[in-house]
């Protein structure tokens, strides 16, 4: 017998005596089936067992399988799950088949599928009873609903002038609405559409239906809106009113690019649809590129990937950052009055539960903080004011050193995801502010300290991180704890003066980070561009990745605006030119209506990035440009390998820029030469900016 025989006949063992001790995993379909039996997410069993989404889901698709401890409570909470929902007992006569796990088909795979003629089931074909108004696709095991599932169309559907509406994967509906009341009723009651909660306190995703042209001029709704500043349909427009006889009800915004229409829930069931109007803009171009001109089957699925990887969509990128936020974290959860022993609404621990003003130096100039105690048109200082935003700043060619002018390129790195990144492990008050007068510093306390950093001598070669101009404070002024931390880190002496502190605080936020940075990897993976490249690979990748999968492009690009926009949202200013100072305005009444978490957010982005420049600097290697999270560097060749530093045995720098497509890893943002990044430095303008070429600033960038 020789060594490989001996080698099969010992792994046939094996595996007779995993199958004799009950350690057998069930079948990826099986698997699949008792989680949605359980109505638990992929997120939900992700966070339960310490690993990423992406995990579960190649688990449950076959294309991998949990090890060591991780598999015994995979298979512990299996078990548990088969117990409490045993598998239906076949037809009399007919064998058990395995449902096929789902799979998320490519946009060209859903095109097909709805654009394909059926063919007609050969006599070996299982006999198939399609869900009332569903149009079997060409290809149904791609885009095969989860057994069990709650919602077997997925999260939302494309609706074109004749009444087919496109869902991801395939999947088309036949839509018999003739006016918006009825499309209202057909998306709660006949649709399947939905998507299940991301967390168990939280609620289910509404369905979300997204209305063509031509889809949206069937139903009555103007090719324009003629109101362009409120942005909405007129109270006494037919489709409004269609709605109020049929007991239809419109948020606050109106009928608008983004309408939400809703129901009191009957029996504990809610009644509630949203929906995007593409003739008015719903899909900004900034965000979504050129999706929303696409053909419905592709526009479907792109949305699909969003809302699998994030969130339904329900407005834009930047409201999608704030309602993640929420279903990740709800502010309430269900708990037991001892005193009538029945349940009640309560506050959900380590969640925002409650809207609070903002400390008087954490608020915008409008707010009733800041009007209430200053005069008007009073100019607020540094001392009365948290200004902490992400950095523009370039060197004084002056500077400039012999060795540097002989370099004949200018190269920007940019830091991926960088707000996101800095959201990682990031702790942030939960509650109000409360004053405090020549406090000792604590980096573990989330707050707002005010405290005189003018006194502490850095390089003039690199910004200063104590201000967003990069240039030395002149005196006292008001940080977020992520930059008092960092003048600690560098050995300077603190004394606040005073502060406004959150002792309630957690990390609210890591969720929220978990699950985007898992969609951009799963994106970029999708383009290309995965972890554990080499560098020269991972560069020769970004240069063509755009080009790869333009579907995938909107996706990452949506993402993107989903960090930025959510980041920002939470320091939302009034809106409307009917606004007076003084005077509060909606956004005000959110819990997540937060300005000291933005500042925290971005405090933590910017020292992150002065923390990496200092590393370099200790190599002799300084910025002449940073806008926040991109700088510029000149160097001897055209390439971010050229000049970024290594190790004596040839490894990145410990603690400096590193090339890699994770949040936090830097990727090439641009090159350009010499002469013309200092033109740019001598005209006062930021070359960083304008890296990517003439038309970057143009472009959005």
């Amino acid at each position: 017998m020789t060594d490989q025989s001996q080698e099969l006949f010992a792994a046939v063992d094996s595996l007779l005596a995993a199958v004799d001790d009950g350690t057998v995993l069930p079948l990826p379909a099986e698997r699949v089936r008792l989680r949605e039996a359980a109505g638990l997410t992929r997120a939900a069993l992700a966070q339960a067992l310490g690993v990423r989404v992406p995990s579960i889901e190649a688990w449950e698709a076959g294309r991998a399988e949990p090890k060591g401890e991780r598999r015994e409570a995979y298979r512990r909470l299996l078990e548990g799950l088969a117990a409490r929902h045993p598998a239906p007992a076949p037809p009399p006569g007919r064998p058990a088949i395995p449902a096929e796990p789902r799979s998320a088909p490519s946009v060209q795979t859903a095109v097909g599928a709805a654009t394909a003629p059926p063919t007609a089931p050969s006599a070996h074909d299982t006999p198939h009873t399609p869900t009332p108004g569903t149009r079997r696709p060409a290809r149904p095991t791609e885009a095969a609903p989860a057994v069990g599932s709650r919602f077997p169309n997925g999260s939302l559907a494309v609706l074109d002038a004749d009444g087919t509406a496109y869902c991801p994967g395939g999947v088309l509906l036949e839509c018999p609405a003739a006016t918006i009341p009825q499309l209202a009723d057909w998306a709660v009651k006949e649709s399947g559409l939905g998507a299940e909660r991301l967390h168990r306190h939280g609620k289910d995703s509404d369905p979300l239906i997204v209305l063509t042209a031509r889809a949206a001029a069937r139903f009555g709704l103007p090719p324009a809106l003629e109101d362009r500043r409120a942005l909405r349909l007129a109270d006494n427009h037919p489709v409004v009113r269609e709605l109020a006889r049929a007991k239809w009800k419109l948020t606050r915004r109106g009928f608008g690019p983004w309408a939400r229409v809703y129901r009191p829930a009957e029996g504990g069931r809610r009644q509630c649809v949203q929906l995007a109007v593409l003739p008015w803009n719903a899909l900004d171009t900034r965000t979504w590129g050129s999706a929303g001109q696409l053909p419905a089957p592709e526009l479907a699925q792109i949305l699909g990937d969003y809302a699998t990887r994030v969130i339904t969509p329900r407005g834009s990128a930047a409201v999608c950052g704030l309602e993640l936020l929420t279903a990740l974290r709800p502010p309430t959860r269900p708990v037991k009055d001892p005193a009538t022993d029945t349940w009640m609404s309560g506050p959900n621990p380590g969640a925002l539960t409650q809207a609070v003003d903002p400390a008087p130096p954490e608020a915008p100039d409008e707010h009733p903080v800041v009007t209430a105690c200053s005069p008007r048109g009073h100019q607020r200082t540094p001392a009365d004011v948290l200004d902490e935003e992400a950095f523009e700043w370039i060197r004084d060619p002056e500077q400039l050193t012999d060795d540097e002018c002989a370099k004949p390129f200018a190269v920007g790195i940019d830091v991926n995801m960088a707000f996101a990144a800095a959201v990682n492990r990031l702790t942030v008050g939960l509650g109000a502010p409360v004053h405090v007068n020549h406090p000792r510093f604590d980096k573990k306390t989330p707050g707002s300290w005010l405290v005189d950093l003018s006194h502490i001598n850095l390089d003039t070669r690199l910004p200063n991180p104590f201000t967003p101009h990069g240039l030395r404070p002149e005196g006292p002024a008001w940080y977020a704890t992520p930059t008092v931390a960092y003048a600690a880190e560098l050995g300077c002496g603190i004394t606040p003066l005073e502060a406004w502190l959150r002792p309630e605080s957690g990390s609210y936020l890591d969720g929220w980070y978990t699950r985007l940075r898992d969609a951009y990897l799963a994106t970029m993976e999708r383009l290309g561009v995965s972890a554990g490249m080499s560098e020269a690979d991972f560069l020769a990748a970004m240069e063509h990745h755009k080009g790869t999968d333009p579907a995938q492009v909107a996706v990452l690009s949506a993402i993107k605006a989903t960090v930025k926009g959510g980041i920002g949202k939470l320091r939302e200013r009034p809106q409307g030119a009917g606004y007076r100072p003084g005077e509060r305005w909606p956004a005000l009444e959110r819990p997540t209506w937060r300005p000291d978490i933005r500042a925290a957010v971005i405090a933590t982005a910017r020292v992150n990035m002065h923390r990496k420049m200092l590393k370099l600097a200790a190599t002799g290697l300084f910025p002449i440009a940073v806008l926040s999270d991109c700088a510029v560097y000149l160097s001897d060749g055209p390439t971010p390998l050229d000049f970024l530093p290594r190790t004596p045995e040839g490894k990145p720098l410990p603690g400096g820029f590193r090339l890699g497509v994770s949040p936090g890893m830097v990727k090439h943002e641009g090159t350009q030469s010499l002469l013309w990044a200092v033109k740019m430095l001598d005209e006062g303008h930021n070359p960083a900016r304008h890296i990517k070429g003439a038309d970057a600033a143009a472009g959005g960038e």
